[in-house]
């Protein structure tokens, strides 16, 4: 018998929404101790889904249609007070970014004591007590400190296993898992996804897992549905959705899944060829950091970046990859001089970056330009786009009106249409934003991009479609590129040459295919091996290209 039967459920958006349902004739059954993966795009309806389950959907989207039984009973018709007896104590959920979901002004500890506190269990000494057990069993490191820790004291992995210790406080039968890994680094994404798999053996839950990521599902899903624009469009065993798909969207997020293949002999060009003149060149480029000390290490100095040397040649990218905190980020924003470098040299063409200042920086910092992670976060929400395009080329003396037919001319370059000039961030989807940061780095005409994780929170397809576009603009205005990412699949996609950094020293170095293929440092091994889906990988791609 199933412990969960969603039927026929249909969600209503506000009126003036692009489309009247969230989700329509969604059915599907979730058994006790499996896992099943709910996977689609931004928008599909998956989170939605979750949410309707928890009842906690935004203010004036409301279920119109359907049941969701649990125990006999249908969730949407049950009063709050007894929603609220379900949710946390029967079925829990894990949120995407666990920072946001974490009261930042109170400890780990009274965050998870308010879970029993709000059923009315247990004593305040036996609540601290439990809070310090559910650390210990989710992995947290010295859980006697953590529970007295601030979210912002504890790395993503740590939060995020906060995060997991919460839900499983009361022990639910269901726990539902929105995007629990998305943007963190390979090997925490695979302690967390192995953490999870752990927990459903030994308390025997249910687990139902949002994600959009085609490699995690190989790795821990029973059964698989795929969703698309709030509809299921595939559903069934994990193996039959991904080695035998029968709908063309599946079939299209499988081929999206960025590959450990060689990258094709004609992709490399003359790009990363000795022959070809050095564009940027960093020598003995050192950042520290000193830490005032908290409650799991010692005050200390840290080395970010530890005698950086290599050169980037033009028309190529170079991969900068490794775990939060490897320095990989920071050694970008020193070379870009957005952090000031403790000593070393970066050479930009013939001008010494590291011994300008005011407005001689400015103007020579034109020539290299970042795209950052988050373009929401990086955007002006006030300003519209044209104000955005064209900050950068007037502050260089561009006149205005020029700018303004600049900043047409690049939203049409990256695939959007000129007329965005006139909207807000907020009214573009994260592809689009991206899209927008990209045209904001090409306004002032750079020779070198450094691309800081610009897809890593992007789903697969809108991903693919970014990588595609940074190859074609590389190719077609002979740009060269520094790559920073946490994931090895994507820096295959698109770098020449790989640097592999942890603890702020590059640990390996070489062409593409060598450090994939046949890496020479045990920690490249150690990140390779974590990428989700690995084994699956070769055998999704021969069923979707047998199609």
């Amino acid at each position: 018998m199933s412990l969960l039967e969603i039927e026929n459920l249909a969600i209503a958006l506000p009126a003036g929404a692009d489309r009247p349902f969230a989700v329509e004739n969604v059915t599907f059954s979730l058994h006790k101790g499996e896992i099943l993966c709910i996977v689609g795009e931004s928008g599909s309806g998956k989170s939605m889904s979750a949410n309707a389950v928890m009842g906690l959907l935004p203010e004036g989207v409301t279920p119109a249609e359907g049941r969701i039984m649990f125990h006999g009973r249908d969730i949407l018709h049950l009063s709050e007070e007894n929603r609220r007896d379900i949710r946390g104590k029967s079925i829990s959920m894990i949120f995407q970014e666990p920072l946001s979901a974490l009261n930042p002004l109170m400890r780990v500890g009274a965050q998870i004591c308010e879970v029993f506190e709000a059923h009315n269990l247990l004593t305040p000494q036996e609540r601290m007590r439990r809070a310090v057990e559910l650390l210990t069993e989710v992995g947290l490191p010295e859980p006697e400190k953590a529970v007295r820790a601030y979210p912002f004291q504890l790395s993503g992995g740590q939060r995020q296993r906060v995060m997991i210790a919460m839900a499983l406080a009361l022990e639910p039968e269901i726990l539902i898992a929105d995007e629990p890994t998305t943007a963190l680094d390979v090997t925490t994404q695979a302690q967390i996804l192995s953490l999870i798999e752990d927990l459903r053996r030994k308390h025997e839950m249910a687990v139902i897992f949002i994600t959009h990521d085609f490699g995690v599902v190989a790795d821990i899903a029973d059964r698989v549905i795929v969703m698309q624009t709030g509809e299921i469009v595939e559903q069934g065993p994990a193996e039959d959705v991904l080695l035998r798909p029968t709908h063309p969207y599946t079939r299209s997020l499988i081929a999206a899944i960025p590959g450990m293949k060689e990258r094709p002999p004609e992709a490399e060009g003359k790009a990363g060829s000795q022959e070809s003149p050095v564009i940027l060149s960093v020598n003995g480029l050192n950042k520290t950091f000193s830490t005032g000390g908290g409650l799991f290490k010692q005050a200390r100095v840290v080395h970010a970046v530890n005698d950086l040397t290599f050169d980037l040649h033009l028309g190529e990218t170079i991969g900068i990859v490794g775990e939060s905190g490897s320095g990989k980020s920071t050694a970008g924003r020193c070379i870009i001089r957005l952090i000031d470098p403790d000593c070393g040299t970066v050479r930009l063409s013939d001008v010494e970056l590291t011994k300008l200042s005011g407005q001689s920086l400015r103007m020579a910092r034109s020539k290299a330009q970042m795209i950052f992670q988050d373009p929401f976060s990086s955007l002006n929400p006030r300003a519209r786009i044209g104000r955005i395009l064209t900050e950068g080329p007037i502050a260089h003396g561009v006149p205005r009106v020029q700018a303004m037919e600049r900043a047409r001319e690049l939203l049409s370059l990256v695939g959007l249409d000129p007329s965005a000039v006139d909207r807000f961030p907020h009214e573009f989807s994260g592809g689009q934003r991206q899209r927008i940061g990209i045209a904001r780095a090409l306004a002032l005409d750079p020779d070198v991009i450094i691309a800081d994780e610009a897809v890593s929170a992007l789903d697969v397809s809108i991903q693919a479609q970014v990588l595609d576009l940074l190859a074609d603009l590389k190719a077609r205005l002979n740009l060269s590129m520094l790559f920073v990412t946490h994931d090895l699949r994507v820096a295959a996609q698109i770098c020449d040459r790989i640097m592999v950094m942890r603890r702020g020293e590059v640990v390996e170095m070489g062409p593409t295919a060598q450090v994939l293929g046949q890496p020479n440092h045990e920690y490249t091994r150690s990140l390779l091996a974590a990428i989700p889906g690995r084994h699956h990988e070769q055998a999704m791609r021969l069923a979707v290209a047998s199609e």
